[in-house]
């Protein structure tokens, strides 16, 4: 009998989070489908390496880890048309999300990664959700209260324009260093489903919310594309039939989980307000929409407005 083939899976999150167990479950049934032949093995908070997000990435490419999870965002580094996913008020629901996935963008962006030696799955968008604006000491109540905000952004350049469109200040910081630069003061604010804000403790140094929905927020599991053909063809169909199947079981619970937490996050003290979204909108002028189709090109850009009406 062949030795197991054995790798590693990375994600950004605790392993108390929306997105471990449900990891941890996929790559079990694939281990009990192959009789242990594939071993991929799940590290939460990408298992401590320095530079979290950008540098699990490299390792990826690279051949030093065989799967990871990522935001569209930060994948946009070497996949640029990758980061439309984030675009601000390009989706309205989750549902919206899933059928552009599910259809010619998302074909469209997988054949893209292909392009960078990392393989896709299609139904291997998990979810995080909706993002909002959550501060230390003030409400956010319409875009000119963020004003001078120091505002914590992942390293994407998508992030720091729409802030710096919005009239913050961004300060890029890693998931890893997000809570002490809210505890330590480095940062006023930061931008975040609320599952993150959860899951990461970020109650204990932020309290207010403001409901903007600015931008949908998801992660995308990929992994080395030479790691995966080397798999025999019965191995690659089974494991991308427990992506389909665990990834939509983790989007479920994550929409579920999401909805609740305001509940739940105002019973640990946070204050939630709806902000003014229109205004927020208008913030963001046609200039800005056209760097972003520059910046993910004109093919991804058309794909994403046959699927969700015109942009900018």
């Amino acid at each position: 009998m062949a030795s197991a083939l054995a790798g590693r899976q990375f994600h950004n999150q605790p392993e108390k989070s929306h997105l471990h167990g449900f990891l941890v479950d996929l790559w079990d049934e694939v281990r009990q489908g192959t009789g242990g032949a594939l071993d991929i093995t799940v590290h939460a908070q990408n298992a401590g390496i320095p530079g979290s997000d950008p540098a699990a990435l490299k390792m990826l490419i690279a051949g030093e880890v065989e799967f990871i999870v990522l935001m569209g965002g930060l994948l946009g580094e070497v996949v640029p048309a990758a980061g439309i996913q984030g675009l601000p008020f390009a989706f309205t629901s989750q549902a919206q999300v899933r059928a552009a996935d599910g259809g010619p963008l998302g074909e469209y962006l997988r054949r893209e990664m292909l392009a960078a030696g990392i393989r896709g799955f299609r139904g291997g968008l998990m979810e995080n959700g909706f993002r909002h604006i959550v501060m230390r000491e003030k409400p956010i109540r319409a875009v000119e209260d963020l004003a001078g905000v120091r505002m914590r952004v992942p390293d994407s350049p998508l992030f720091i324009d729409t802030f710096t469109a919005l009239g913050a200040t961004p300060v890029v910081a890693n998931i890893s260093e997000l809570y002490s630069s809210l505890a330590s003061g480095r940062v006023d604010g930061q931008e975040n489903p609320l599952a993150v804000c959860e899951v990461n403790r970020l109650y204990e140094v932020t309290r207010y919310v403001s409901l903007t929905s600015h931008m949908w927020s998801g992660f995308n599991l990929i992994g080395n594309l030479g790691f995966v053909q080397r798999l025999p063809e019965a191995t690659q169909a089974l494991v991308e039939r427990a992506v389909a199947k665990h990834v939509a079981r983790q989007c479920a619970y994550t929409d579920a989980f999401n909805h609740d937490l305001e509940r739940g996050l105002a019973d640990r003290g946070m204050v939630f307000n709806t902000a003014d979204v229109a205004g927020f909108r208008r913030a963001l002028s046609a200039d800005f929409y056209q760097r972003a189709k520059d910046r993910f090109g004109r093919t991804a850009w058309t794909l994403l407005e046959d699927s969700v009406g015109r942009l900018g």
